[in-house]
């Protein structure tokens, strides 16, 4: 079995234009998160995907493979459609292009489920949130699943809303997804319904046509670079981290 990482790097964007090569002590972000994925042994091979020709000329540099793609593109799973129809595999694995300090075990748990949970064709993930701002945070996705470990539903808004004041635990979903080769074909194929458009979460697409998703539960403390000021955070937990480049 193939198993491809894919990590989607988009360089227009409306809160952070450029993100993909905004430096981190020294070296553009897409480094960090290339040399982060590469640790993952369970992956057969490592792309970056990118429509900007600024991003491929940095990959270069640094020697990581990248793939230049169209540049029109909604999302980061169109991206990935776009990398399926050249890159021949079984597997494909999303990894954020905005998450330089990933954990190459966070990484590992999805692959894992994929060969635990055969029946699915979608595997995402979750982590526990536990500042109180991403709650509230329109940047930060939640997710509800049911007992079976399927996601029921991904919002913007805090999600399940406790009515009666009881105190719970709410989960961010991670922009960390595996696909079969045929649900990455299918969501290249088929349009945005209504709700993801409401949303603005990809994934939507797959609930919206009665396509389940299994989600796994980890405890990544990862850091994405939403904004500029993004940075100098991700630069302190280096530097306390003793990162070294």
């Amino acid at each position: 079995m193939k198993i491809v990482g894919v990590i989607p790097a988009r360089y227009k964007s409306t809160r952070f234009e450029g993100k993909p090569l905004a430096m981190i002590h020294g070296k553009p972000m897409i480094y960090w998160v290339y040399q982060q994925v590469k640790k993952v042994e369970k992956l057969d091979e490592v792309y970056v995907a990118t429509e900007d020709q600024r991003i491929v000329d940095a990959c270069a540099q640094y020697d990581m493979a990248c793939i230049l793609t169209a540049d029109t593109h909604k999302t980061g799973t169109d991206r990935m459609g776009e990398v399926a129809k050249k890159i021949e595999a079984d597997f494909y694995v999303n990894i954020q292009g905005d998450e330089p300090m990933i954990e190459p075990e966070t990484v590992a748990a999805v692959i894992d489920s994929i060969f635990a949970h055969p029946g699915y064709d979608v595997f995402n993930t979750m982590t526990p949130i536990n500042d109180a701002a991403e709650i509230t945070s329109d940047s930060c996705v939640k997710v509800v699943a049911n007992k079976d470990h399927e996601v029921i539903y991904f919002s913007r808004s805090p999600i399940p809303y406790p009515k009666n004041g009881q105190k719970i635990q709410y989960y961010r979903h991670l922009g960390l997804y595996g696909f079969k080769r045929d649900a990455l074909m299918f969501f290249a194929n088929t349009g945005r319904g209504p709700v993801e458009s409401i949303e603005d979460v990809e994934m939507m697409r797959y609930l919206e046509n009665n396509i389940k998703i299994y989600i796994t539960e980890v405890d990544s403390r990862t850091i994405a670079v939403d904004h500029p000021e993004d940075i100098a955070k991700v630069e302190q937990a280096m530097q306390l981290a003793n990162w070294k480049g």
